[in-house]
């Protein structure tokens, strides 16, 4: 009895001391920390692009993992994660890696409301934030419209259809005005209700492999686009 009382002691402060540590790091900026401190310098001639974003970029470098091999591309997607996290992050996990440039896919999860209710505002202020960082530091900025979505799976009912539609407009609004390439994942991807297509998606909001080949290519071209701006 003592034993398993013993047990249970143990098995409770294993599970409060790591809820506490990961609510202390509320950005998670230990999720890519010993990976960044080990990273090496990008080869001559090489161009780093990292990819900063949630779980539709960090999944990205397991569902269609071949679209990285061989590039000299880091991905930097937290699951779950929403654009103020991201912005606390922005110097550890994209500036500190002198990238010639960054790849911005953020906002829905601020939408779904995972870190607590957010406006239009809120998060395009956040996303230009970043911005202005990689700006202030050299970093070419590619800035990704969120893809469509007609419900979310963990958070249902809250028909973010037309949030994502007035925030997409935003963000091509501010990067026309600001020099700003605008990829456009969106139009690419959208289907008749204004959600993800079904073939590209398993749950209508993360893309499947078909859906991430659809993504490379418009990816690819827009890398191409801004370093030719070099």
């Amino acid at each position: 009895m003592k034993n398993t009382s013993l047990l249970y002691c143990i098995l409770f402060l294993a599970l409060f001391m790591g809820g506490k540590a990961q609510a202390q790091d509320w950005p998670n900026l230990n999720k890519y920390q010993n990976e960044n401190v080990n990273l090496k310098p990008a080869a001559a001639g090489q161009d780093r692009i990292v990819f900063m974003g949630d779980s539709i970029t960090e999944f990205w470098a397991t569902v269609n993992s071949e679209y990285f091999t061989g590039k000299p591309y880091i991905n930097r997607g937290i699951s779950g994660q929403t654009t103020p996290q991201m912005l606390i992050r922005f110097r550890a996990d994209v500036i500190a890696l002198k990238p010639a440039a960054v790849v911005i896919l953020a906002g829905i999860n601020d939408i779904a409301g995972n870190t607590g209710p957010a406006t239009l505002d809120m998060i395009k202020n956040n996303i230009f934030s970043m911005i202005e960082l990689a700006k202030a530091n050299q970093i070419k900025v590619i800035l990704c419209s969120i893809l469509p979505a007609f419900d979310f799976p963990w958070t249902p009912n809250q028909n973010p259809a037309e949030k994502i539609i007035a925030l997409n407009e935003l963000l091509k609004n501010y990067a026309a005005a600001n020099g700003i390439l605008y990829l456009d994942y969106y139009s690419a991807m959208v289907d008749g209700r204004k959600g993800l297509l079904a073939s590209y998606s398993n749950d209508g909001v993360h893309p499947n492999k078909v859906g991430y080949q659809i993504m490379a290519p418009l990816a690819e071209e827009a890398i191409t686009k801004v370093l030719l701006e070099k």
